[in-house]
C-alpha cells in the first residue's frame, strides 16, 4: 500500500524539496501552497499523514491543524517552524500535533518521524477495526472472538439457547465457561426470570445441599428460620451450576431426582416443591473418567450432558487474542482515566507466542497490568509483565497488514528457512511442498542465499 502524504509550505523551494525527498521514499506526495489549498485537498483526497509549515499567511498552520483534529482526532500532522517559533510549535504538540522539525529540516530525521507516525496511525486504525468487531459480537454478551471454533460455539448457542435441554459445559479454568451459560440465558425464552449461579466447589457438602434446596427452621444447628434454596430462587429462570464435578454421591442422587421429577424436599422438611428450572452445569474435569473412578453417577452425567459445549482454551484459538486484547485494553483504559489507542505489533507478537496456562483470565490480568504500566498511547513490549518480556517469539512471523500475496509468501519461506537454520528439506516438510518447489520458489524470489 502506498501511502499518500500532503506538504503544505508558501516556499516553493521548501515544499518542492520536501516532495522530491519523500517521493523518493516511496510516498505519493501532493503540495500545497496555503492552508486554505491544504484544507481544500485534506476534504477532497485521501489523505494519509501532512506536513504543514506553522507560519504562512492566511490560514496558517495552527488553525489548520485545529480544523483537521477536531474532524478527525489524532489525525497525524508533522509541523514545521523556524528556529524563533519552537515555543510555537510545542503549543502546537499540546494541541494534538504527532511532532514537529525546525527549519532547515534533517530528511532523514523526516523520513524517520514519517515512519513512525504511520506506524502509529495504523496501529490505531486497526485498534479501531477491532472495536468495531466487538460492537458486532454485542449479542453474546462477554464472549469474544471470531475463530473457527468461537463461532461453532455461537452457532450452539443459538440453537439451544431457546430449548430446555440440560446443557453440559466444559473447558479449563479460565476458558469463560460461565460466559457460555450467560449468553445461553440471555437469549433463551427464560431472560427475563432469574440466573442463579452456584459455586459447587466452594461449600462443603452439608452447606451445598442446603444452598441448592433449602432447609426448614430446626433442620440442623443454626437453622433458625425457614430458607429458600438456589432451586426455588431459580424457578422459571436457569441454574448454572459450576464446577459440578466436585459434588458428593449424596448431593448427586438429590439432583437427579429434581432433574427427572422436577421436585424436592428441603433440608429437614417433608413438604415436596415443584420447579420449573433449566439447568446448565460446567466442569474442567474429565467426568467420563471419573465415572471410572465411582466419583461421579453416569445416570447424572447423562441427565446433565443432554447437549455439550466445550470451550477451547486460549492456546487453542490464539487468532481471537487481538479481539480479546482490545476488550480488555478498552475496559482497562477507562477505568484507569487513560488515553492508549493500540497494542504495538512486537507485543502483541509476545501475546501470540505465549503458551496461556491461565486461559482468557490470564490474559486479561496481563493486559490491566500492562495498561497499568503504560506511559505512552501505545503498549508496548516493556509495558508488558516481565513473564511475557522474556518469551520467544519463535514460530510466528508477522506480516503488514496490506501485504499482496507474493510479499506474505516470500515472508513465509524466509522465515521458515531461517527458522530450520537453512535445511531446505526440512523448511519443505514445515511448509508441506516438495523440495524441487521450494528451490524453484527460492530462485523466483531470490531467496537463494537464505539461510
Amino acid at each position: 500500500m502506498k501511502f499518500r502524504l500532503l506538504v503544505i509550505d508558501d516556499e516553493k523551494n521548501i515544499r518542492e524539496g520536501l516532495a522530491e525527498h519523500l517521493r523518493d521514499d516511496g510516498y505519493e506526495v501532493i503540495c500545497a501552497e496555503n492552508g486554505e489549498e491544504g484544507w481544500s485537498f485534506f476534504n477532497s483526497v485521501d489523505i494519509d499523514l501532512i506536513i504543514t509549515d506553522l507560519k504562512m499567511p492566511g490560514l496558517g498552520g495552527e488553525e489548520l491543524m485545529k480544523r483537521i483534529l477536531s474532524q478527525v482526532p489524532a489525525f497525524p500532522i508533522i509541523v514545521l517552524t523556524g528556529h524563533g517559533t519552537v515555543e510555537n510549535a510545542v503549543a502546537s504538540m499540546r494541541d494534538g500535533a504527532w511532532d514537529f522539525l525546525t527549519k532547515p529540516v534533517d530528511l532523514d530525521h523526516l523520513s524517520l518521524k514519517i515512519k513512525r507516525a504511520l506506524d502509529n496511525r495504523e496501529l490505531v486504525f486497526q485498534h479501531r477495526r477491532m472495536e468495531e468487531e466487538l460492537e458486532r459480537k454485542k449479542q453474546f454478551k462477554s464472549i469474544i472472538g471470531n475463530s473457527r471454533n468461537i463461532r461453532e460455539i455461537f452457532d450452539t448457542i443459538n440453537k439451544v439457547s431457546s430449548t430446555k435441554a440440560s446443557i453440559m459445559i466444559t473447558g479449563e479454568s479460565g476458558v469463560g465457561k460461565e460466559l457460555v451459560a450467560n449468553a445461553i440465558h440471555e437469549l433463551s425464552g427464560r431472560k427475563d426470570k432469574p440466573l442463579i449461579k452456584v459455586h459447587c466447589a466452594a461449600l462443603s457438602s452439608t452447606l451445598l445441599e442446603s444452598e441448592l434446596f433449602g432447609h426448614e427452621k430446626g433442620a440442623f444447628t443454626g437453622a433458625l428460620t425457614q430458607r429458600r434454596g438456589r432451586f426455588e430462587l431459580a424457578s422459571g429462570g436457569t441454574l448454572f451450576l459450576d464446577e459440578i464435578g466436585e459434588i458428593d454421591q449424596n448431593i448427586q442422587i438429590k439432583l437427579l431426582r429434581v432433574l427427572q421429577e422436577k421436585k424436592f424436599e428441603r433440608v429437614g422438611g417433608e413438604k415436596t416443591v415443584e420447579v420449573d428450572v433449566r439447568i446448565i452445569a460446567a466442569t474442567n474435569k474429565d467426568l467420563k473418567t471419573e465415572i471410572e473412578k465411582g466419583n461421579f453417577r453416569e445416570d447424572l452425567y447423562f441427565r446433565l450432558n443432554v447437549v455439550n459445549i466445550h470451550v477451547p482454551s486460549l492456546r487453542e484459538r490464539k487468532d481471537d487474542i487481538p479481539l480479546l486484547a482490545a476488550s480488555f485494553l478498552k475496559e482497562f483504559a477507562q477505568e484507569n482515566a487513560k488515553k492508549i489507542d493500540a497494542i504495538h505489533e512486537k507485543a502483541r507478537s509476545r501475546l501470540y507466542a505465549y503458551d496461556w496456562p491461565g486461559n482468557i483470565r490470564e490474559l486479561r490480568n496481563c493486559i490491566e497490568s500492562a495498561v497499568v504500566m503504560c506511559q505512552s498511547n501505545i503498549i508496548t513490549v516493556d509495558d508488558l509483565p516481565p513473564a511475557f518480556r522474556s518469551v520467544s517469539e519463535d514460530g510466528w512471523i508477522n506480516i503488514k497488514l496490506g501485504s499482496n500475496m507474493a510479499d506474505c509468501e516470500k515472508s513465509i519461506i524466509r522465515e521458515t528457512l531461517s527458522h530450520c537454520q537453512g535445511n531446505k528439506s526440512k523448511a519443505a516438510d514445515v511448509l508441506e511442498i516438495g523440495r524441487k518447489t521450494l528451490l524453484r520458489k527460492l530462485a523466483e524470489y531470490d531467496l537463494e542465499g537464505q539461510e
